[in-house]
């Protein structure tokens, strides 16, 4: 079974928030959507969410009952415990304290001992997985959820991404928007979006085999008209059309690249 949307489009603020974007959420798979900021993402997640409709075009999402969600601001309550926060969102749902659902819950984030705990007094990384297992409570057909690793240490993004993995092998869609650029090698499926629209898309190997032309390393700053970027202490030089400027290295681009090129590429008149 999946969700998703089919050319939808919609302003917020004046502005085209998404521009004809095409979207696929499968069971049992992860599906990162992409971007930096105000690229779109949390409209995306509002919208799967079912938060907010689009101007135009088709969205495919299950029942509201069967839609677990996250929001950006994290979703749990500072000031109750870990144990309350979980009681809360099961009695929503109409689940009760016998099922053992919660208890399951505690034991795969690993909250177990923080149960007593004040949400506020956790940390980044332990708070984000108490949103997770919120969102998993009900078991639902799919989980959206909002930038869930922003700020968080690569351990704890690491943990986190595991955690999600294990929500897809229960038989959900998982969507998850993210602005790290190297999160998306974790997911089945990625959407990369500029500006609300759509740069590349499919998984993270075929977006990288998906670059035009060629691309080079050099120690300078290439001259002027050439398509270029910098990385570290070196720069990269992209000729669309093939032929590598003189003094330039040709290298294989990773995913980085060919979003940057993408973008590039889109921003041309």
């Amino acid at each position: 079974m999946s969700f998703g949307m089919d050319r939808a489009t919609i302003e917020l603020g004046g502005r085209r928030a998404l521009d004809e974007v095409d979207l696929e959420v499968t069971t049992g798979e992860i599906t990162a959507v992409i971007g930096a900021d105000g690229a779109g993402k949390s409209t995306v997640a509002r919208i799967m969410a079912g938060l907010l409709g689009p101007d135009s075009g088709t969205i495919r999402r299950p029942h509201p009952d069967s839609i677990g969600y996250q929001p950006e601001a994290g979703g749990t309550w500072a000031d109750l415990t870990v144990m309350e926060n979980l009681s809360f969102v099961a009695s929503a749902h109409g689940i009760g304290p016998g099922s053992g659902r919660l208890k399951e819950l505690l034991a795969v984030t690993g909250l177990e001992t923080a149960g007593e705990r004040l949400a506020g007094a956790l940390s980044g990384g332990m708070r984000q997985k108490l949103a997770v297992a919120m969102a998993m409570l009900p078991r639902p057909e799919m989980t959206v959820l909002d930038e869930p690793t922003t700020g968080l240490d690569p351990v704890s993004r690491g943990e986190l991404w595991g955690l999600l993995a294990r929500v897809a092998g229960e038989g959900t869609a998982v969507l998850v928007t993210s602005s790290y650029l190297n999160e998306a090698e974790r997911a089945s499926h990625v959407v990369v979006l500029d500006e609300g629209h759509v740069l590349a898309a499919g998984t993270a190997e075929s977006i990288r085999a998906s670059f035009p032309g060629e691309l080079g390393v050099t120690g300078a700053p290439p001259t002027e008209g050439v398509p270029s970027w910098r990385r570290g202490n070196t720069w990269r030089v992209w000729a669309p059309e093939g032929g590598l400027p003189s003094g330039a290295r040709a290298t294989a681009p990773d995913l980085g690249d060919v979003v940057i090129a993408a973008a590039l590429a889109r921003r041309e008149p």
